[in-house]
């Protein structure tokens, strides 16, 4: 399994947590379970994880991909997010850590996406060169 091989909405998904500087996001393909995929990621604090959760909503919603069922009230430290063949799992480190599903499903085929890299900045114009006509 590749990043190049998901489903769109599974990227979308990845992507929306991304722009939420969501951390350690994983997809987990699971054999012979309720969910085809799961995807895993987490945030620093209760409002970060709320946010990761509603910019995955707005965006699957822009794609028509509708949501099935939503768990986690406000100040929750676990967010679940179910669309019926993937479920999506926003936990707080500490929840996360409890809560352990990458090793509960150990055997699943794993892809991991890296951290976009903070205050990374697009390259400047060197010197002397000039975009104006």
């Amino acid at each position: 399994m590749t990043q190049h091989s998901l489903r769109p909405e599974i990227v979308w998904a990845v992507e929306a947590a991304q722009q939420k500087h969501a951390g350690d996001i994983t997809v987990l393909r699971l054999a012979e379970a309720f969910a085809e995929y799961f995807m895993l990621c987490s945030g620093q604090s209760t409002p970060q994880l709320q946010a990761i959760g509603e910019a995955v909503e707005e965006r699957l919603a822009k794609e028509h991909i509708q949501l099935k069922h939503r768990e986690g009230k406000p100040g929750a430290e676990w967010v679940l997010l179910d669309y019926g063949g993937f479920v999506v799992h926003i936990f707080s480190e500490r929840a996360r850590q409890y809560y352990d599903l990458e090793r509960l499903w150990r055997h699943a085929e794993r892809i991991e996406f890296p951290a976009p890299q903070r205050g990374a900045h697009p390259p400047a114009e060197p010197e002397g060169e000039s975009t104006e006509a």
